[in-house]
């Protein structure tokens, strides 16, 4: 008989991430998390998966916390990826005082045969790989990596590095002297000495050589389909950092080393190149701020000789579509891969997905004339996703593997071969999907999981989209959940806390109000210098509408959200007095605050989302501000913040949790040790657990027992 989901749970699930095809498409690979003894942190492995369902899935990899970033080689005969395997197995003399999590050289790329034998370390980078993929003809490898130098001494004179062998010398210098903004990043830490460069690998003897250099990052490399150049995304920009929103696209030549641009102009923001096959045109998403912050990804060609790199240049195939490639679905056990584009056989076609209706869906698009093909369909997320052509030769076809989970479901790997259709805009033109993996099948079968029901209000013009994980009894308590973002949004993807609160008897209300992303650009920019009063309208219609139909019980509802959800949260409780209580998590409560300190500081986004800056309208800042309307609070609030969260840094909770608790509020701070804006996504296991009891303690204890003052200080659980 299945039970209610309890938040330990959480230890049970394997959560997939990155799949991969073999380029003939008949294997798959997967990188498959799951939690570690101790619960302190995760391992990742790779799984091989037979697409022709010949064989069961299989653990590829053992021995490593984290193998990640699997890549077949061109011939399919083997297997690169992302392994910190040397950081446990290796103990090099210029690290033996350190811990192995610290090495700045413990993630490298390794090869596993696929027909048997141990993965070999390919690179040995002194600051160790990001990111990497094959060259076409399978003899390099192009690394992203934070080097300066191919060695540890070659790396350390190019940083001006003085290592002393005399133990009785002091310590080298910590002092950290910053000339720019954006130097440090949620969940990384100090990033301003540890800038990517590409790097060029010879795969039969594992030397490397620095492609590009520079004060700023190059990231998301695409190899030509000659293997000649190199396409590749950065913001190089004088004084980069002040506007950090930007991003073009840039081609460097293997052999001359020359680098020539591909996008130009003051607005740009290009991603994710894709070479076409003909190697005269590169594919990519992006947009040139058209809408502000609220601005939608399109699809867009460019010439790859650089004749497009110009304000106006490039032709955008998908603008009547207004879809949103790229957007950011949110769940808390389903991470997204990123966006991607895939060309079909012979550029033809270019494949990507999007989400429509609160689900994410795979697409195709044609080169020729912008002519638009669904591919799937149903009430789910794909979180990630890889295309092969079709293995029949003369096929046009492509086959794709994908990750699908649902409000009820984990991802799982999905099989689908799709046809090079004539269809219309919209329609479908592939193959019955099929499912290959059961990762979480004896886990889920214990478990009464809730299914969420679609509901929809119309307010200023707007139709907001939402749903309501109901619990039997008619009007009973709800909590309303709120989004991060403020451009993301929520939709068929699973939310394990939402499933503990409704496993307590308390229903959960969740939509997606003016300035979230999926339902076009027009929408995603209505919360344009309205982070408050408008979202705030959007979301208490949805409560209205379940108490008016007897859904809700309007003394018992409660409200929380993170990030810019826990802003909104702050802000209606600033201005409505109808929750009995609340939960605030990694919120921002000044907004000048947010602005001038951690990882998205500086007026860049300020401007696009305000056309204002705190340091040029002070006054406007504090008047958008939910902590200027403290004194209006008398909701009971938790104030949840993580301590190492540098995206909205402890501060904005601080300040909050002093103004209240000195006008003697209903309020209490929980500090986080250890965690980032990350806790709920990614933070460590047992943390996560715990956070998950206190959640569904505070709100059991306001709407289903009835109190009013807060309660007891909780004791210790430590993640049981």
């Amino acid at each position: 008989m299945p039970r209610a989901p309890r938040p330990d749970d959480l230890y049970r699930l394997r959560v997939a991430t990155e799949p991969r095809l073999s380029p003939d498409g008949r294997l798959a690979v997967v990188t498959l998390q799951t939690v570690a003894p101790g619960s302190n942190g995760y391992r990742h492995a790779l799984w091989l998966v037979d697409t022709e369902g010949q064989a069961e899935p299989r653990q590829l990899t053992l021995g490593a916390n984290h193998d990640v970033h699997p890549r077949f080689a061109p011939d399919g005969q083997s297997l690169a990826f992302i392994s910190d395997r040397r950081s446990i197995v290796e103990a090099g003399p210029t690290h033996a005082d350190r811990r192995a999590k610290d090495r700045e050289d413990g993630a490298q790329v390794y090869l596993l045969p696929l027909d048997g034998g141990e993965a070999r370390r390919l690179t040995d980078l002194p600051r160790g790989v990001d990111g990497f993929e094959w060259s076409p003809d399978g003899a390099r490898l192009v690394v992203v990596s934070t080097s300066h130098g191919a060695t540890q001494t070659e790396d350390d004179r190019l940083r001006r590095i003085e290592r002393s062998r005399d133990r009785a010398a002091p310590p080298p210098s910590d002092f950290r002297f910053i000339d720019r903004l954006n130097y440090m990043l949620n969940g990384e830490g100090f990033t301003y000495d540890r800038i990517g460069h590409l790097w060029l690998v010879e795969v039969a003897t594992g030397s490397a050589s620095r492609l590009t250099d520079g004060r700023v990052s190059d990231k998301a490399p695409a190899w030509s389909p000659d293997g000649r150049s190199i396409a590749f995304a950065s913001n190089r920009r004088r004084d980069a950092d002040l506007r950090p929103e930007r991003l073009d696209l840039y081609v460097v030549d293997v052999r001359k080393r020359g680098v020539r641009a591909i996008t130009s102009g003051p607005r740009s923001v290009f991603s994710a190149p894709t070479w076409l096959p003909d190697g005269q045109a590169i594919a990519a998403l992006g947009h040139r701020l058209e809408g502000g912050a609220g601005s939608r990804n399109d699809i867009w060609l460019f010439a790859a000789d650089g004749s497009d790199a110009r304000p106006d240049g490039g032709r955008n195939l998908s603008a009547e579509y207004d879809l949103m490639p790229g957007a950011s679905m949110s769940s808390d056990v389903a991470p997204s891969a990123g966006a991607t584009l895939i060309p079909s056989r012979g550029g033809r076609g270019l494949h990507f997905s999007a989400p429509i209706d609160g689900a994410y869906e795979l697409w195709r698009i044609a080169v020729a004339d912008g002519r638009l093909e669904r591919l799937t369909k149903g009430h789910h997320y794909i979180s990630g996703w890889h295309a092969v052509p079709g293995s029949e030769e003369g096929s046009s076809g492509m086959r794709l593997a994908y990750l699908r989970s649902s409000a009820t479901a984990l991802p799982d790997l999905w099989l689908l071969d799709s046809a090079s259709g004539k269809s219309k805009a919209r329609a479908t033109t592939a193959s019955k999907p099929l499912r290959l993996t059961a990762l979480n099948a004896d886990v889920m079968a214990d478990l009464a999981l809730v299914e969420p029901v679609e509901r929809h209000v119309t307010l200023d013009g707007h139709d907001i989209q939402g749903w309501l994980l109901p619990v039997a009894g008619g009007a009973r308590p709800l909590v309303v959940q709120i989004h991060g973002g403020p451009h993301a949004f929520y939709g068929w993807a699973p939310m394990w806390e939402f499933q503990i609160l409704a496993a307590a008897g308390i229903g959960v209300f969740y939509c997606n109000p003016r300035g979230s992303e999926g339902y076009g650009q027009s929408f995603n920019d209505a919360n344009h210098r309205d982070w408050g009063p408008g979202p705030m309208r959007d979301v208490l219609a949805g409560v209205d509408s379940l108490v008016a139909e007897g859904l809700a019980d309007p003394d018992r509802l409660g409200v929380t959200g993170g990030s810019y959800g826990g802003y909104l949260t702050n802000w209606i409780i600033g201005h409505d007095d109808r929750f009995r209580a609340a939960m605030t998590c990694r919120s921002v409560s000044d907004m000048g605050v947010l602005f001038t300190t951690g990882d998205i500081s500086g007026g860049d986004w300020a401007k696009l989302e305000f056309d204002a800056t705190p340091w040029g309208d002070p006054e406007y800042f504090r008047e958008i501000s939910p902590i200027t309307y403290a004194d209006r609070i008398r909701t009971p609030l938790l104030i949840q913040h993580s301590e190492r969260d540098i995206r909205t840094t402890i501060a904005q909770g601080e300040a909050l949790f002093t103004v209240l608790r000195s006008m003697r509020r209903p309020v209490r701070l929980l500090r986080v040790p250890e965690e980032t804006h990350e806790l709920t996504r990614s933070g460590t296991p047992f943390r996560r657990v715990e956070n998950l009891h206190v959640v569904e303690d505070w709100f059991r204890h306001f709407l289903i027992d009835g109190r009013h003052r807060l309660p007891p200080l909780p004791r210790v659980r430590g993640g049981r």
